[in-house]
Parts: C-alpha cells; structure tokens; sequence
C-alpha cells in the first residue's frame, strides 16, 4: 500500500480572522471554504487522544495558492470560536511540525515585499545572507508565532 501525496496540513490557529489577513492578504492564497462545524458531528470529537478538552464547534477554512497547473496541498486553518486556544509554537530544533514552507521565484524581492507589509522576519536580513551576499530562504512568524519560511525551492543539483 503506498500513499499518492500530501493532501492537506491543517494548522489550529487563536483567531482565523487574524490568521486569514496574513494568509490571504498578505500572502495571496484565496479561500475556497470558510465554515463551521459542530464538533458533535466530527469523527473523534471527544477523543482524548485527538483533542486536548471537548470542543463545542470549530471553523475551518482551506486555503490554496491558484496555480492553474499545479496541484500542491492546500492549508486548513481551524479555530474553535468562543474559546481558548492552548499550546505554544515551536522552534526547528523541536519534535512536532516545525514550519510552512512556500516556494517564491526570488526570496529578496519577496523579504522585500513582506518587510513592506510589516511582516518582521524571524531574525534579521543578515542572518538569511549567505557569505556572497545571497538570501535562499528567509523565515517570518505567522500571527500565532508559527515559523514560515520562502525558499527558491529544492536545489538544482
């Protein structure tokens, strides 16, 4: 048996309000659902092994970069209206999933273009600029303090 791909990475995040005026406006992915949904309904709702405490609903919205030719994963974002949020973001060196990483065609120009949005890196200019003065990567914080990074993609070689 052998799974076909990456169908989606959910992330929960404290206020989807704030979370989509950085995904959507400021990032450009479009919303392809926004709903909510009582957790009564979901499947393993009430498992401890999959819920830190009872929830009574959840909004989800999924969310994709439109490439028309291109089939990628798209992002879920939940939150569960009316209540708190637990838990803290990690860092790279820490178990769990560490970070979103977006291909961008030139990191420089898109730091730029963050940075001109107010977006603050995840550290400063310098640390993403290599010995030649190249930047192949940058990182940011999403509002939840979640990492995100912009590479140019997989090396060529």
């Amino acid at each position: 048996m052998k799974a076909k791909g990456v169908s989606h990475i959910a992330v929960c995040v404290a206020d989807l309000e704030k979370s989509l005026e950085f995904y959507r406006d400021i990032l450009g992915m479009t919303v392809r659902l926004c709903t909510t949904q009582e957790m009564a309904r979901r499947p393993g709702a009430e498992s401890v092994e999959m819920y830190e405490q009872p929830r009574i609903a959840r909004t989800v919205a999924n969310i994709w970069f439109d490439e028309p030719d291109s089939y990628q994963p798209f992002l879920v974002l939940t939150s569960h209206p009316g209540e708190q949020v637990g838990g803290e973001p990690i860092k790279l060196d820490q178990k769990g999933i560490s970070h979103i990483s977006f291909e961008v065609e030139n990191v420089r120009a898109y730091a730029d273009e963050l940075i001109a949005k107010g977006v603050s890196l995840a550290g400063t200019i310098d640390d993403f600029t290599d010995a030649s003065g190249n930047i192949r990567t940058i990182f940011v914080y999403d509002p939840d303090g979640i990492l995100v990074q912009f590479d140019e993609g997989p090396p060529s070689n």
